[in-house]
């Protein structure tokens, strides 16, 4: 039952974030709609009245502005679309809003407020972009402006032409469009006054598959790729940039390649049908008169007016004529004149061009022959011959037409680039939404995953820190529905039963060094039991050696020894430095005089016997290293600063520092409370002796910390030596 209500508020949180973001993308979506309605509606609008403002990117700056890079880009794009229902023209100028959209959502990323001065540069660096842009389309690709009014101003420019021309154009269209933005601008803010904020905020976070990060954490997840040499985001972008460029190009040329082809045979088809055409008009009897002496012959003009006729209803045929093939070249009975080249006169003979040397013995032959493609002085052109047969089959010469290929080559340079202008508008919004999928479904979720582990990982095994981190863990919410959510929640899951064995390892490691703690002051006790006037002493000098190690510690000596789990251990361990004692005869412990030097050398056993115990222990309990300062100090707690100690003469700091700490800790105690052969020194006369033992029997850093903290030791006396 725990782990169910446990869960139910993660539940009901999920579903309320749930309800939310789809209330958001309905909340965006509507956004989206409304911004191509307004764009489209005062797009026609301005259209139909010939102004020179196009008022088609207000819905594009709006929705850019609320709902972020695709939104805006999709905005753009689709006005476009819609716009070309009535201005043919207006799906050159997509790439133009699409540009607009992406340049309003950098200028609003981040941006809480808009001081009046970014509000000016927003307006004038739009309309300067939009507007050299949008001039290059007109002047390049249309031939020059769209709109009456800029037709009319350009043209009344005096003494301009050329480059002057189109610079003067490109100016008044940059003026123009800083006019048009800024009236966009303006009726935007307005538009943007009646969406309450919250709204807003539904709106921008809806796309988000996760909870929705701020500037600084986008800027901070952004940092997590850089150090890796080629991250997924950039290899995402550059395989939807691939893949998208690719598709356009094999698009764009097979589109053009079909047209081209198409529109080659069906300028061919022309050409046989208008040659067929003026064969049969041609009377080949008289043709070799209409060579010999041209306009002199009967019939020639009437036939010559026909063939006028056949050229100017035959769509795409640049040259009609009428020639005979003979063996030194080719004799021309008709040649119509056109506005490029001027016609042959009768009896003009041309020699053989190089690419109907091969067809000759058919010509001559007078048989049929397929169009043939060269590049003459007539330029790229595909010629068709038809013979013109008497009654008796024999063929007294040809019809030629010529159409011209050149001119196709200029126009399918104009339609590639009237193809691209469009695919581009569309290219930028495949690329946008490519970006935007992956940065909320992959990207970001993935590198927040990641920071939330290396956050777990660095909280170690401190347990409110790792309490946390799982918290934050949970708190990413991923929801992308698919691979990503499942390893976002098994990580949650390692996360959280990963802290749960941890809190229940630190339980049982608690539990058990408690019961350590209990049977070192158990074992202790059972010492100080057998001493009959040792009251406290184990409790004491614990006390007074938790006092030096934090001065120790506080003061910066030692540094490098002195960690938490070194003054833990000492404190820990302190109990047992008379240990070794538990080998000492009661008589000798216990004797109320002053031992004889037989006695001494016994009672200074107990430091190598409370050495071997505690080697015993080691080796007994692995890993407990606490026990190995418990060691030092029950051997070498005797030892003296100048050398003079044992039970080896140590000196200086080759006595190990829980050693040096418990000597000060005992000889105090020892001073500072009663035995049964003296009483207890006064205070002063206590902390004079050790005063005086520093340097020489005591490590003076040790008496240095442990004269500083005179105020916690009297506390330790007034604890345990009531009234002394």
């Amino acid at each position: 039952m725990s782990g169910k209500t446990r869960k139910l508020p993660e539940d009901i949180e999920m579903k309320a974030n749930s309800y939310i973001r789809n209330k958001g993308s309905r909340y965006r979506a509507m956004l989206i709609i409304a911004g191509i309605a307004v764009n489209a509606v005062l797009a026609f609008i301005s259209y139909r009245a010939g102004y020179p403002i196009y008022l088609d990117t207000i819905g594009t700056i709006g929705v850019a502005a609320v709902g972020g890079l695709f939104p805006g880009i999709m905005t753009a794009v689709l006005t476009n679309v819609i716009c070309s229902m009535f201005n043919g023209d207006a799906m050159y100028f997509g790439i133009v809003n699409a540009i607009i959209a992406i340049y309003t959502a950098w200028f609003v990323r981040g941006r809480a407020k808009y001081k009046v001065k970014d509000v000016i540069l927003f307006i004038i660096s739009a309309g300067i972009i939009s507007g050299a842009i949008s001039a290059l389309i007109q002047w390049g690709l249309l031939g020059g402006p769209q709109n009456d009014s800029l037709r009319s101003l350009t043209d009344s420019m005096e003494n301009s032409e050329g480059y002057q021309r189109f610079m003067m154009f490109m100016l008044i269209n940059m003026g123009i469009n800083i006019a048009d933005k800024g009236l966009s601008l303006i009726i935007t803010l307005i538009l943007l006054h009646f969406i309450p904020r919250d709204k807003r905020a539904l709106i921008r976070n809806s796309g988000w598959r996760q909870r929705p990060l701020t500037m600084d954490e986008i800027k901070e997840m952004d940092s997590i790729s850089d150090d890796i040499s080629f991250s997924l985001k950039r290899r995402m972008t550059l395989m939807f940039v691939v893949v998208a460029f690719t598709l356009t190009i094999i698009m764009g040329w097979t589109g053009v390649r079909l047209y081209f082809r198409n529109v080659k045979e069906e300028k061919i088809g022309t050409a046989m049908s208008a040659a067929k055409f003026a064969a049969e008009m041609v009377d080949p009897d008289k043709i070799e008169e209409y060579i010999s002496i041209g306009e002199e012959a009967e019939g020639y003009k009437e036939t010559e007016d026909m063939l006028y006729r056949i050229l100017s209803t035959a769509s795409g045929v640049k040259y009609l004529y009428v020639i005979q093939i003979r063996n030194d070249g080719c004799y021309y009975a008709f040649d119509l004149e056109t506005e490029d080249t001027p016609a042959y006169e009768a009896g003009h003979r041309s020699d053989f061009e190089s690419a109907f040397i091969p067809y000759l013995p058919e010509l001559k032959a007078g048989e049929e022959i397929a169009p043939i493609e060269s590049e003459g002085l007539s330029g790229w052109v595909v010629t068709a011959y038809y013979p013109i047969k008497d009654e008796n089959g024999i063929c007294r010469g040809y019809a030629g037409a010529d159409v011209s290929l050149s001119y196709m080559a200029d126009y399918m340079g104009d339609f590639v680039l009237r193809v691209a202008l469009i695919f581009a508008a569309f290219l930028m919004l495949v690329l946008a939404y490519a970006l935007w999928m992956t940065g909320i479904y992959m990207v970001y979720p993935i590198n927040k995953i990641v920071a939330g582990v290396e956050e777990f990982i660095g909280a170690g095994t401190d347990q409110q820190e790792l309490d946390e981190t799982v918290r934050k863990l949970r708190s990413i919410d991923v929801h992308t529905g698919d691979e990503v959510e499942k390893l976002y929640q098994a990580i949650c899951d390692m996360a959280m039963n990963q802290t749960e064995q941890m809190r229940s390892i630190r339980r049982f490691s608690e539990n058990t060094v408690k019961m350590q703690d209990g049977l070192i002051i158990t074992m202790a006790d059972l010492v100080e039991n057998r001493d009959s006037d040792t009251g406290a002493h184990i409790q004491k000098t614990a006390a007074y050696a938790k006092i030096i190690v934090e001065g120790l510690k506080k003061k910066g000596y030692y540094a490098e020894k002195i960690t938490p789990k070194f003054m833990s251990d000492v404190v820990r361990s302190a109990p047992l430095h008379d240990v070794g004692k538990i080998n000492i005869p009661d008589y000798v412990l216990n004797k109320p005089g002053k031992l004889t030097p037989e006695e001494y050398e016994i009672i200074k056993t107990h430091t190598t016997m409370g050495r071997k115990i505690m080697e015993k222990a080691i080796s007994t309990v692995e890993g407990e290293n606490y026990l190995k300062e418990a060691r030092n100090m029950a051997a070498y707690h005797h030892e003296r600063w100048d050398g003079k100690g044992y039970p080896e003469g140590l000196h200086g700091e080759v006595i190990p520092l829980a050693a040096r700490i418990m000597a000060v800790a005992d000889v105090f105690d020892a001073l500072a409370s009663p035995r049964v052969y003296k009483p207890a020194f006064p205070l002063e006369k206590a902390l004079s002796i050790i005063q005086e033992g520093a340097g020489t029997q005591f490590d003076p850093k040790c008496v240095e910390v442990f004269m500083e903290a005179l105020p916690e030791v009297k506390e330790v006396l007034n604890k345990y030596n009531q009234g002394v």
